[in-house]
Parts: structure tokens; sequence; C-alpha cells
């Protein structure tokens, strides 16, 4: 059985339908203002250290001094956790991890111990971390366990455009979301059906070829 990407993965674990769509047209290549913004996260320390011109010439979501100051949290908070310099400076990055199920790129690789780094390029949620990136977080943990045959007990997911850093612990319920992700891309054999959460359907590239129909301007002040 064929290994699955970690990008569908996070597809899926959002929207199965759009996981359909995105393998039909294997269009998997995030665009360069995501590479640009998840590149944010190997420059921490630069970032601290910038001024207000130079950090609003950033991809970064706030406000300088609002970015200054949530980052400097985040090093203060991994510091006393022992994993700054590990999150700053980490054993390697951008590692193709090869699993028993899966396969994807590791944005970071943690040493001391052994753990995955995932960076997005979006928004936190008020605490905790986005169900799709909690996904992938634990596809890189099994699959950097699997190949370097160590135990690891943990993860990272880096939103560095928000200046923050979140850990997922492998529990035994983010195990359970990973192993429906995975069993519904390896199931996609046509279009699922549409999603109840037409949120996701707003900014969806798919959304008129899925048929859904989004809330328009007019309705959403109440004019239709």
């Amino acid at each position: 059985m064929s290994r699955v990407r970690f990008s569908d993965l996070r597809t899926a674990a959002y929207c199965p339908r759009k996981c359909y769509y995105v393998r039909r047209d294997d269009d998997r290549e995030p665009p360069p203002a995501v590479e640009r913004t998840r590149a944010l996260a190997d420059r921490y320390e630069d970032l601290l250290a910038a001024d207000d011109d130079a950090l609003a010439a950033e991809p970064v979501a706030l406000d300088p001094a609002a970015y200054r100051a949530a980052l400097a949290r985040t090093r203060e908070r991994l510091r006393r956790a022992g994993r700054w310099d590990a999150i700053r400076d980490p054993a390697a990055s951008g590692v193709l991890a090869t699993g028993r199920h899966c396969r994807g790129i590791v944005h970071k690789v943690l040493a001391d111990p052994l753990e995955p780094s995932v960076v997005s390029a979006g928004r936190p949620p008020e605490r905790g971390v986005w169900e799709p990136q909690s996904v992938v977080a634990v596809a890189a943990a099994k699959a950097l366990a699997w190949e370097r045959e160590t135990p690891v007990e943990g993860a990272w997911v880096e939103y560095p455009a928000y200046g923050a850093i979140r850990r997922v612990d492998l529990t035994t319920r983010r195990k359970a979301r990973y192993r429906r992700a995975l069993r519904t891309v390896r199931e996609l054999d046509g279009p699922p059906p549409r999603t109840t959460n037409r949120s996701k359907c707003e900014a969806c590239e798919y959304a008129t070829e899925c048929g859904v129909r989004t809330r328009t301007l007019r309705s959403l002040l109440g004019f239709d």
C-alpha cells in the first residue's frame, strides 16, 4: 500500500472533498506567499532584534510592537521548557521523512528528545493547534519514529507570522484523528459528501466546482 503524503492528510482533516479535488488535480505545491511566511521560522532571533520598519516589511500578521512582544513571550516560555534553542537552531531542516503509512517534509527535526516541528503559514487558534496541523504533526512524529527506530512522544507546530509556537502531545485522541484522516485519504475514489461547515468554503478555490453556495456580501448584510 502506497504511503500517504502529509499534505493530503492535512487537507483531508480540513475537508475530505477538497482533498479529492487536490489529489485529482495534483495541486499540492504551496504558493510563494506561504513559503515566504514559513521562512520566518528560521529567523526568530533576527525578527526579535528588528526595528519597526524592518518588521513591517516582513510577512508578519501583527503590528511590529505586538509581534515582537508575542515572539518574546514565546521565547521565554520555550526557554523555560528547554526547547527554544532546539526550535531556533534545529538539528535538521526540510527533511523528507518516510514512515510506515505516510511520508512528507518535516520542516524541523529537533534533537534530545527527537521531535518534529511543523510550520504553518496561517493563524493559530486561541489555544492549542488546528486539527489539520495536529494531524500532520502526528504523522511527522510517526514517520520519524519509524524511520529512526526511536520513540517520539511529542511534536511542535509553529505559526511564525503570529510569533506563536505550540506543543502537540501525541494523545490517544490525536492519534485517532490521524488514523481517521489516513483512512479518509485511502478510501477516496470519488467526491465525498460536501462539508456542512460552509465557513470552510468561503476561500476555497474549488467552491464553484464543488457546487456549494457561499454567502455573498449582500447576504452577510442581510439584503438577500
